[in-house]
């Protein structure tokens, strides 16, 4: 019998952050997908924050990785073990049932690789749901209405636009341009610009800091002091990076999210299209956090936009919710 004393669990296997839902408690894990490994025996060293703290700082015997990338799997054996070590965490040694989400645009395989991740690091059994329903869920959206609905999950790895109605996707667009592009776009400006070599936590600073979809809103947001190596001396530089310029740096990315929204209104129906206008574009994921990037899709698109409450949870929350519908899913897989 599948309930609650089974301590069945979702996970939003993310490439930047993992979350896991528990059934009856709500998110009782979250942490960075990353993780820390000696070079020479292969040995796991450290896991999530812990081995986070370490990116950047490592001495040549030890390397902290990031075992997805894209939304899938990068690196399946180093994914086994960092999911093993969130599941004991969540659930002990106890075999739970996991809902893992998946992007919208992933092959069979990329799933299948997911499932036997799950199974390997200690699930009884494994199903996937989709990213963007899963948000849509999270975020309160009527999924199993005649009506139709829009979201657009901007996670760490891929943006996923879904149009959704009677509790199934409608259209969609995966595209792996998200937030790690914004960062990877900021080290690249600053490198650029300034000979000064930064890394990826300091982007991500930068990005939450100052980045904005926006170019002309940019102009009202202080600079930003950071530190990072002058390429021309090697020693430590501090320099001062403005707000409008990062807008700039990141505008190739946020214009490639605008036409996967743009695209994927094109391939639904003038009914669903009609509902979406209505109701508006609910955005969730670290992304929707961006500075001005409502109003840059509203402007695009001529869609009203909202920002989901909770939107770095709302994948989280509807893959655990999904769990209600495991029974439905064990038949199907039969």
């Amino acid at each position: 019998m599948f309930g609650l004393g089974a301590k069945n669990i979702g996970i939003d296997l993310g490439t930047a952050n993992t979350l896991v839902y528990m059934e009856g408690k709500g998110i009782v894990l979250r942490e960075p997908s990353v993780v820390a490994k000696n070079t020479h025996t292969g040995k796991v060293i450290a896991v999530g924050s812990e081995a986070r703290e370490m990116i950047g700082r490592t001495p040549e015997s030890i390397v902290a990785i990031r075992p997805m990338k894209d939304g899938v799997i990068a690196d399946y054996d180093t994914t086994a073990s960092m999911l093993k070590y969130f599941i004991e965490k969540t659930v002990g040694n106890s075999k739970p049932s996991a809902m893992i989400c998946v992007p919208s645009g992933v092959t069979e395989v990329e799933k299948r690789a997911v499932i036997d991740a799950a199974r390997v690091a200690g699930a009884r059994e494994a199903f996937v749901i989709e990213e963007p329903f899963a948000a849509a869920i999270g975020a309160g959206l009527p999924v199993m209405d005649p009506t139709g609905s829009m979201v657009v999950d901007i996670g760490g790895g891929t943006t996923d636009v879904a149009t959704i109605s009677l509790g199934g996707i409608v259209s969609s667009t995966s595209i792996r341009q998200a937030g790690d592009k914004f960062n990877t776009a900021i080290v690249n400006y600053v490198h650029s610009n300034f000979n000064l070599l930064i890394g990826e936590r300091t982007a991500e600073d930068i990005k939450i800091q100052i980045g904005s979809a926006s170019v002309e809103k940019a102009e009202d947001i202080e600079a930003v002091n950071i530190r990072g190596r002058d390429l021309v001396t090697g020693l430590p530089k501090s320099v001062d990076v403005k707000a409008v310029d990062v807008a700039h740096a990141i505008q190739d990315v946020v214009q490639d999210i605008i036409v996967a929204i743009k695209e994927t209104l094109e391939q639904t129906s003038p009914e669903i299209a009609a509902d979406v206008i209505d109701h508006g574009i609910v955005l969730t994921g670290g992304g929707a956090l961006l500075k001005n990037l409502p109003e840059v899709i509203s402007e695009a698109t001529k869609v009203p936009v909202f920002i989901a409450q909770d939107p770095l949870d709302c994948v989280a929350v509807g893959t655990g919710e999904s769990l209600k519908n495991i029974e439905v899913m064990r038949k199907n897989s039969r």
